[in-house]
């Protein structure tokens, strides 16, 4: 059984780079990061004594992606049990996006749920859903407007004693989806571009809020770039689909290109399996080996000899 340090349990609230904000039963208080401190992440559940902290608790999930800067790793949020992938209607909604949201969501052990925001500005929203669903038929969709409140009560039903963290490019609408389903002013908002519909980053910081029906939602700012890290058995798992058409293939391992009998390009061909969807798995899949080749020092080294052995084989055709 684990021993931890005395003091008192409490929740990361907020991240703010050199500082987090901690709410525990009695108070809320921001205590600095010292070099001895774990990485942390918005979600955490910590010990904390009167001056610093001192612990962190195991995490039951974390949310990250790949650090643009780095290649690493980036926390987004822990311990969530839904990722809110909100998509504005006011622009068109990226499915390669949603993907990689979704594998990310699969990969922190959380449930993914594309939130299509700012409903009230289009007619109907059953053929956006349609196609979405056509690129991912397991997606589980919601379509809500902060405007007209319309789905927020049942988004916010499906949040009770869960947290939520909620994801998605600038200007989506996810510090006004935060503000109606708290039914007050929480989160700061900001017109977006009438050219392009893009937004500002009026979210600077990853912050928790405790909502109505114990929903822990956790806004973040707007992200460019959906870079993946994870392993591909979890992309594989959050293609359900192309899983089992191919268990039907000729060969075991089979690399779905040019083999024959293959069922996956079979079904791509008749019209079983959307060819976007494929492509998507496609790049996924390769992001996914490349961070895992990136990550494993021996891996990364024979990938490395592998590649020198090409070029010098090259180099000796060119001499011939």
């Amino acid at each position: 059984m684990a021993v931890y340090a005395t003091g008192s349990p409490g929740r990361v609230l907020r991240h703010d780079g050199s500082a987090v904000l901690v709410g525990t039963q009695n108070e809320t208080k921001h205590y600095a990061l010292r070099p001895s401190t774990p990485p942390l992440a918005v979600g955490d559940w910590v010990v904390v004594d009167d001056q610093r902290v001192v612990d962190l608790l195991p995490r039951a999930s974390l949310l990250q992606r790949r650090d643009p800067s780095t290649g690493g790793s980036q926390p987004i949020a822990a311990n969530i049990d839904i990722v809110g992938i909100v998509c504005g209607l006011d622009r068109p909604v990226p499915p390669g996006r949603i993907q990689r949201f979704t594998s990310l969501a699969w990969d922190a052990g959380a449930s993914p749920l594309v939130i299509l925001s700012k409903a009230d500005l289009v007619e109907s929203t059953v053929e956006i859903e349609g196609e979405l669903l056509r690129h991912d038929p397991a997606a589980d969709i919601i379509s809500v407007s902060s405007e007209t409140t319309d789905g927020i009560s049942d988004l916010l039903g499906r949040c009770v004693n869960r947290t939520l963290v909620l994801v998605g490019e600038s200007g989506a609408g996810k510090s006004t989806l935060l503000n109606a389903l708290a039914g007050r002013e929480l989160g700061a908002t900001g017109a977006v571009r009438r050219g392009d519909s893009k937004g500002r980053h009026t979210t600077t910081a990853r912050q928790l809020f405790l909502l109505e029906g114990n929903c822990c939602l956790i806004d973040t700012p707007g992200v460019r770039e959906v870079g993946v890290h994870t392993d591909v058995d979890t992309i594989d798992d959050g293609f359900g689909d192309i899983a089992e058409l191919a268990v039907d293939c000729h060969f075991r391992d089979c690399g779905h290109t040019n083999e024959p009998g293959c069922e996956v390009q079979a079904a791509v061909a008749d019209g079983r399996l959307d060819d976007d969807r494929m492509r998507g798995w496609e790049q996924l899949r390769k992001e996914a080996a490349f961070a895992e080749i990136r990550d494993d020092t021996a891996a990364r080294h024979r990938a490395d000899r592998r590649l020198a052995r090409i070029i010098r084989n090259a180099q000796d055709i060119k001499r011939r």
